[in-house]
């Protein structure tokens, strides 16, 4: 499959505009056009609806967008191996969560870079499905998740479990004695489900069906600002705001009438990488 027709449909189904595609890609529209006409073709379905107003994926395109991208990520990381310059020197691929990497991986990838491991480490940041897709695919080596991965070939061991606590700047004392759970409607809530599976569903359902949340943002550690700034409320993990809660910038508030989960994290790898990984393993548990 020509991987130049594979970037002209990623881009497309971005722009949804043939004009501002070929801008991009800086080639002639006719050059879109026929690109996606003959992705079609191969597949044997149409990937957009077209009409004068807009371009829109079919259920069919949309599917089709992710092993795309993947294809594509597959053939990048297949040509940095290959030309790597140190063959000797292995490639150390992580693949996390952005909470996972920006709330416990810095000692072990330190551990990685300043041992004599003989390693290049490159990081890869995505949800913790996509970061499975990946460990799948080959493009990464081992996975840092949210999720626990329990197919066959594939080692899956528990890394760390951390406290969901409602927080907000020390200026807001509203409830700072304590909030029980009818009176969460009531606050400006920053949301964020952060791709934890059931811990988000649990957040999300602590509201009402369909409640227009004050802010909305895919990246926790992105929330700390605004509640900085004396900005609404949040249930984050601990571990990602201890020292503002240990400077007092932020509270804790107490829950008076429910409990939040437990958020658990897991690393994985496969089966026949375990030799590869041999000297890492050791790092994770230390």
């Amino acid at each position: 499959m020509d991987t130049q027709h594979l970037k002209t449909f990623i881009q497309l189904s971005s722009t949804k505009n043939f004009t501002q595609t070929a801008k991009l890609l800086f080639v002639a529209q006719s050059t879109v056009t026929n690109r996606i006409a003959e992705l079609e073709k191969s597949l044997g379905k149409s990937l957009f609806i077209r009409d004068k107003k807009q371009v829109v994926l079919t259920p069919e395109g949309q599917l089709f967008l992710g092993y795309a991208k993947r294809l594509l990520e597959l053939e990048e990381s297949a040509i940095e191996q290959i030309n790597a310059s140190n063959f000797s020197r292995k490639v150390l691929r992580f693949g996390t969560t952005n909470s996972i990497y920006e709330n416990y991986l810095y000692p072990l990838i330190r551990s990685v870079l300043t041992n004599d491991l003989n390693m290049s480490t490159k990081i890869i940041i995505n949800h913790s499905f996509e970061i499975l897709s990946f460990l799948q695919d080959g493009l990464i080596d081992i996975a840092f998740t949210y999720i626990p991965f329990t197919k066959s070939g594939y080692i899956c061991t528990p890394f760390k479990e951390d406290e969901l606590i409602l927080v907000t700047a020390k200026s807001n004392a509203d409830f700072a004695g304590g909030i029980a759970q009818k009176d969460l409607i009531a606050l400006d809530y920053l949301f964020c489900n952060f791709a934890l599976q059931k811990v988000g569903l649990f957040i999300r359902e602590l509201f009402p069906p369909h409640h227009q949340f004050k802010f909305e943002i895919d990246n926790s550690s992105k929330l700390i600002p605004f509640l900085l700034d004396g900005i609404g409320y949040s249930f984050l993990p601990k571990s990602l705001i201890s020292r503002y809660l240990e400077n007092h910038s932020l509270i804790s508030i107490p829950l008076l009438d429910f409990n939040t989960p437990t958020i658990k994290s897991y690393y994985t790898y496969k089966d026949d990488d375990a030799v590869v990984l041999s000297k890492i393993i050791p790092l994770i548990k230390a």
